[in-house]
């Protein structure tokens, strides 16, 4: 073995890659707007020669058939596809190539390392993101009182709120901030982390959250907080009785959102998110309109809304607006992938949930709970804004989905058309 792929098949490289590729990833509006998109876009493809490299090296450990998931690829396949009834050619191509980046990247972290490495890199990340996040704001509303534009800091941390930090806006700063609190207490419950940095950590991402002033962080705080309760229950229930616990949860859960859709006009009014609510209803009400003339293929795929393209100018003409998204990743797959796209994007995340918290049911160590709640939390962000369809959120849900396909697959399961049996993952005393 020659010295390069000595360096490339160490352990202290694949830490440092995933390093590398968290912080570009959670920092790509950052850079975007610091240099230009033409810079991120050479980071991401410098970053997927680099791991195709590493891959190719240690590719004695890899199977073809486990280096992604199904879902995945068809989802993929078919943005991909698009390219033959998109109103923009070139911007699909681009828009797709930059998801493919995304998707090969989180593949490579997802081969290179466990969940436990991975949850450590991310949190690493996360706290240097935050405090300069942190930073800067303060220097934008404090000391220099002085908007820094060019990314989006308005600096209005002396007023309370809301402030975006680098991440472009107070609904993605809130995001972030909830998946770091999740991945800062898995890493203490793990005691992969101290208390002494756990808890300042776990302190300053609450912070940010409450003063990004973000409605979805409310939502998202409670939803989470059910589900990692439900999943406690789940994990301490005995093996005899934990089907029949899983499907009283699962009444419970469909009880639950039975009455928030009955009680929506409360809840939203509790969150006071009226006139921001009334702003998606009228974006998703015309979207529908738009998505009536190309029900199954949709409008080809472009990720973040092209400015001048066709249906978007037209929708936000309409809307008398300037949205860069649908606001919700479920609409906006639809308006540009179709009922069809709808369908695999549904089934990759649903596929990734189910598969993941039956690993995190039975598994002992908390670390398997990491994927669950990261899936849960894109889930529900996912219905006030389409994070989940570009940059971090993309990344971590094709990480999330490969995680868990890597535990619990359909090719585990092959057999059971033909015999009846359905394995299982054995259940950890």
């Amino acid at each position: 073995m020659s010295r390069i792929d000595e360096l490339l098949n160490s352990a202290e490289m694949a830490r440092a890659f995933t390093i590398a590729v968290l912080a570009s990833v959670f920092s790509s509006l950052a850079i975007a707007r610091m240099t230009s998109p033409v810079t991120l876009g050479t980071i991401v493809t410098v970053l997927c020669v680099l791991g195709a490299a590493i891959l190719w090296v240690r590719r004695a450990e890899l199977s073809l058939l486990r280096i992604a998931p199904t879902s995945l690829l068809f989802f993929m396949v078919w943005a991909l596809i698009s390219l033959v009834w998109t109103t923009d050619k070139g911007d699909t191509l681009s828009g797709w190539l930059l998801l493919f980046g995304y998707a090969f990247l989180a593949v490579a972290v997802g081969h290179l390392r466990d969940t436990l490495q991975t949850v450590r890199a991310l949190g690493d990340t996360l706290r240097v993101l935050l405090l300069i996040s942190l930073g800067l704001e303060i220097m934008s509303g404090v000391l220099l009182d002085v908007p820094f534009a060019f990314l989006g800091i308005e600096g209005d941390l002396a007023l309370g709120g809301p402030i975006q930090g680098i991440f472009g806006s107070r609904n993605m700063l809130g995001f972030v901030a909830v998946v770091a609190i999740i991945t800062f207490a898995i890493e203490w419950r793990s005691q992969s982390l101290e208390a002494r940095i756990a808890v300042p950590s776990i302190a300053l991402a609450g912070m940010l959250a409450v003063l990004s002033a973000s409605p979805t962080v409310l939502v998202l705080a409670f939803v989470v907080g059910v589900v990692t309760l439900a999943l406690t229950i789940v994990r301490h229930t005995p093996a005899h009785r934990r089907v029949a616990v899983q499907w009283a949860l699962g009444v419970l859960v469909t009880i639950a959102l039975a009455t928030a859709l009955l009680l929506r006009h409360r809840i939203i009014a509790l969150m006071d998110a009226g006139s921001d609510f009334s702003i998606r209803a009228d974006l998703w009400n015309t979207i529908l309109d738009i998505v009536a003339i190309r029900p199954l293929t949709g409008w080809g795929w472009f990720g973040s809304w092209a400015a001048g393209e066709y249906p978007f100018t037209y929708i936000n003409f309409l809307l008398s607006d300037s949205h860069r998204s649908a606001l919700n990743a479920y609409f906006d797959t639809l308006l540009q992938l179709g009922a069809a796209g709808l369908v695999l994007i549904l089934l990759l995340g649903g596929i990734a949930a189910v598969r993941s918290w039956l690993v995190a049911s039975v598994r002992r160590s908390v670390v398997y709970a990491w994927t669950p709640l990261m899936l849960v939390t894109l889930a529900v962000e996912s219905m006030f804004e389409s994070f989940a369809l570009v940059g971090p959120g993309w990344f971590l849900l094709v990480l999330c989905a490969l995680r868990a396909g890597q535990s619990r697959s359909w090719r585990e399961n092959i057999d059971a058309a033909q015999t009846g049996f359905v394995p299982t993952l054995r259940t950890e005393p």
